[in-house]
């Protein structure tokens, strides 16, 4: 049986991660840690693994979980006093069965695959309306990648239209705690989520008096065997639905756009042939993910990646990590639209599986070919502006040119 490697070198590999250099291409570290060991010791004792069959393994592992809400105050010590690690700690991103699977099966019932498919024709002409827009110099997340998602979840979930320009800087202060939960990120994610947590509950209760054809309507009225969310429960749903319904696809249609523009004979195939759209949204998905790790912790002792865990041990798989695995792919490094036998990891696995995945896809299904096509001498315009931040992989903005 294999053993957990510690050493100065795997240090300085994961060093390097936590910084601006390192995740501005985190690829060639994620590939020297894969070839010194298929898991390695972090330096605050999290176990981190880098192939894909491992990165799957933990992904459906029942045997994983989230941190118990127990263990929760050694991990975030005094975390309910903090709005946005509490939003994060009573939502789904973070419980274990069954609460987990109870409020899961109450979502479903209202985010269901049939009202996502039903979007594609509203979702088409939204692109078109912001392509017709963009001409010359553009941002490309300001004119495009927020507001699309912005848009598609803000009618979703029945959010008036001038409201929603507001909430990219706060999701983007949230989303801070998934990466941190130091003070100076709690004091800008905090604020964000008590001002995002205030304007959904006056819109909940706005749809309790007047119901409309939304998913906040949908999940006020969600009821199961008699079960039905609490307001508590409604909220926090509600919010992670729309920080998880644009925060990701947004990052998705930047990190997209970018390898299209460094692989000139990709985005060339993907003109000629919009039908590859499918394919190429999960290549796009594997080269470059929006989500590039999840954690989970050992219930019990068990055997991860070939090595022994000890109950109660964090594991930290690096799904990027696991999408650029040779031993799963052909010449991982290399984008290829048409790539067979295609399956990242970006959306999770599992009871955890993203929920909004099919919504993801079908956006960029539908909004890739169509600005590739509108615009054939399509170009960076500019030096894209990488976020700073590992767990969420994307730009803050991305200089084109849109001819």
């Amino acid at each position: 049986m294999a053993t957990i490697v510690e050493s100065s070198e795997v240090s300085t590999l994961l060093d390097e991660l936590t910084r601006m250099t390192g995740r501005e291409d985190p690829y060639p570290r994620y590939r020297r840690l894969r070839e010194i060991s298929p898991i390695v010791r972090a330096d605050d004792g999290a176990l981190v693994i880098t192939r894909h069959a491992d990165c799957l393994a933990v992904s459906r592992d029942s045997r994983l979980g989230h941190i118990p809400s127990h263990m929760l105050d050694f991990v975030s010590p005094g975390w309910p006093d903090h709005p946005a690690l509490k939003q994060l700690f009573t939502s789904i991103l973070a419980l274990n069965p069954p609460d987990h699977t109870r409020l899961r099966r109450l979502v479903n019932s209202s985010f269901t695959a049939r009202r996502v498919q039903a979007l594609g024709p509203r979702i088409a002409a939204m692109v078109d309306e912001l392509l017709d827009r963009m001409s010359g110099e553009v941002d490309f997340v300001e004119a495009f990648a927020f507001p699309l998602p912005a848009t598609v979840i803000g009618e979703l979930l029945g959010i008036p239209e001038p409201d929603r320009a507001q909430f990219q800087g706060l999701v983007r202060d949230w989303t801070q705690v998934l990466e941190t939960h130091a003070p100076e990120a709690l004091a800008v994610a905090d604020p964000a989520a008590v001002t995002i947590r205030e304007y959904l509950a006056a819109l909940v209760a706005e749809r309790r008096r007047q119901p409309a054809d939304d998913l906040i309507s949908a999940l006020v009225a969600a009821e199961e065997d008699g079960d039905k969310l609490t307001e508590d429960e409604l909220l926090t749903m509600a919010g992670l639905l729309f920080i998880a319904g644009f925060e990701t696809t947004t990052n998705l249609l930047a990190n997209s756009v970018v390898a299209l523009l460094h692989h000139p004979a990709q985005l060339a195939l993907l003109r000629e042939d919009p039908g590859l759209a499918p394919a190429a949204t999960e290549e796009l998905l594997r080269y470059d993910t929006p989500a590039q790790l999840l954690v989970r912790v050992a219930w019990d002792d068990v055997e991860v990646a070939g090595v022994p865990v000890s109950g109660g041990e964090r594991i930290v798989a690096y799904l990027g990590a696991g999408n650029r695995d040779p031993e799963r792919f052909a010449e991982p490094d290399r984008l290829e639209l048409a790539r067979a036998d295609n399956a990242p990891l970006s959306f999770g696995g599992g009871i955890h599986y993203c929920l909004g995945a099919p919504l993801a896809r079908l956006e960029a299904q539908i909004a890739l070919p169509a600005l590739v096509k509108r615009f054939p001498k399509l170009d960076f315009a500019g030096v894209p502006g990488r976020r700073d931040s590992l767990a969420i992989r994307g730009y803050t903005n991305l200089p084109i040119v849109a001819a």
